[in-house]
């Protein structure tokens, strides 16, 4: 549609994940009218990410050094794994401040239908960091899809075996979310999650909702 490198970077745009047409030319023109200041530094941290950016030897995770700041931190609870599937899980995981653990980053799920199986992942990498006896818990964090639970299902099973103790975060319907728009996998999951309730005082007549319209007519 346009012309030289315009299109070029429209082009190298659009192959971004999450980048569609309109997007990539949005981005794409703004690029053109930056200072160029900008777009040269852009250009310095691209090439600066691809030069120095590296996995951690241990855990996998994206990093600066040889071992990345969590596996370095000796405050880190060494007895726990989390498994996660990519590198951006484990930002996720970091921000709840619930886990004090260490990480281990598969790189990807069990796919078959993309040809990923087993052997593709980081799967021995993280047996061979649960050979020591020192951690006692994995976690297993795999995302809440078909894949996600094929990798859990797999890793379980395998764990298992070798002694530990195996567990998966609980997922199951989001706050606010309605169940007429929730899938199998995620209503399945919920069912599963279950808890119940345990009252630990009986309700106030002011607190009881069914009460109080009778009580305000006079009823009853």
């Amino acid at each position: 549609m346009y012309e030289g490198p315009i299109q070029d970077l429209i082009d190298e745009l659009g192959r971004l994940p999450g980048i569609g047409p309109r997007s990539a030319q949005r981005i794409a023109f703004y690029i053109l009218s930056a200072d160029a200041e900008d777009v040269s530094r852009l250009s310095e941290t691209l090439a600066r990410v691809k030069r120095m950016a590296r996995f951690c030897e241990v855990c996998f995770n994206v990093s600066a050094e040889e071992r990345c700041r969590i596996c370095a931190d000796p405050r880190r609870d060494r007895t726990a794994i989390c498994v996660v599937e990519e590198s951006k899980d484990v930002g996720a995981v970091e921000r709840t401040r619930e886990f004090r653990g260490l990480y281990h980053v598969l790189g990807g799920a069990i796919s078959p239908i993309d040809g990923i199986g087993p052997g593709d992942l980081r799967i021995r990498e993280l047996c061979l960091r649960l050979a020591d006896g020192t951690v006692s818990e994995v976690i297993i964090a795999t995302d809440p899809n078909l894949e996600g639970e094929a990798t859990a299902t797999y890793l379980s099973r395998l764990l298992l075996d070798l002694g530990v103790q195996v567990s998966r975060l609980a997922s199951g319907l989001p706050v606010g979310g309605d169940l007429e728009y929730a899938d199998e996998v995620t209503l399945g999951r919920a069912f599963e999650g279950r808890r119940t309730i345990q009252p630990n005082r009986p309700v106030a007549a002011a607190e009881d909702p069914v009460a109080q319209p009778a009580a305000a007519t006079g009823e009853g």
